[in-house]
């Protein structure tokens, strides 16, 4: 008999053990799927229907921004030395990129919040829509920032755009302070413009490296 107790006894335990621990790994699996979502970072592929394999990794961070000569919607050639001395955010985007167009109207708030200190933007078009499709897409969203026509030259100066939206925060002196790969947040995104407009201004030429594309 007493056997027979101590037998159903351990089997009790072993079964409150199992489901204890199944409670616990559950738990686990949630606060990481929540700790995931909080840190989540929305990519699209740089091309429609292709599948993204891996987060990029920032190849530019601390190194000179690569220049580039790019006609704008109006047939002016824009080039990033233009804005030496000045912090400016390279945003390569694409009139089909859904988090693209979320992030766009926020760059045009910070631009004017920013623009005292010399903040600009510039927005690269990396698809194959036509001018005036890009025009409307940029009205719409209510962007008045430059908007450059993309070239075969200028993505691979920047590492290769594999996935948009892909933002480079070029300080004062020409300098790739903070590179993100997607959709951050608003917070993150006027942290790293303000980054960069805190920047200090170069003291001679200027560090921005040969002008690719354009010329």
């Amino acid at each position: 008999m007493k056997r027979m107790v101590l037998v159903v006894a351990m089997m009790v335990v072993g079964i409150s053990m199992l489901l204890w621990a199944g409670w616990h790994n559950l738990r686990e699996r949630r606060l990481a799927m929540q700790r995931a979502e909080a840190n989540h970072v929305y990519l699209t592929p740089a091309k429609p229907g292709d599948a993204p394999e891996a987060e990029p990794m920032p190849a530019l961070d601390g190194k000179p921004a690569p220049a580039f000569a790019l006609r704008d919607l109006q047939g002016k050639k824009v080039s990033l030395a233009d804005y030496r001395g000045r912090p400016v955010l390279v945003n390569f985007w694409a009139t089909w990129c859904a988090p693209c167009k979320l992030e766009m109207p926020w760059f045009e708030q910070f631009r004017q919040q920013y623009a005292p200190q010399g903040f600009e933007i510039l927005g690269i078009a990396e698809d194959d829509a036509g001018k005036d499709e890009i025009a409307k897409a940029a009205k719409k969203l209510g962007v008045s920032y430059p908007i450059l026509l993309g070239d075969d030259a200028v993505a691979p100066a920047y590492g290769g755009i594999d996935y948009l939206p892909m933002s480079f925060y070029v300080d004062r002196s020409g300098v790739v302070r903070e590179e993100t790969a997607g959709l951050a947040s608003k917070d993150e995104v006027e942290a790293n413009i303000r980054k960069i407009v805190s920047s200090a201004a170069p003291a001679g030429p200027g560090t921005v490296a040969a002008v690719v594309g354009g010329q």
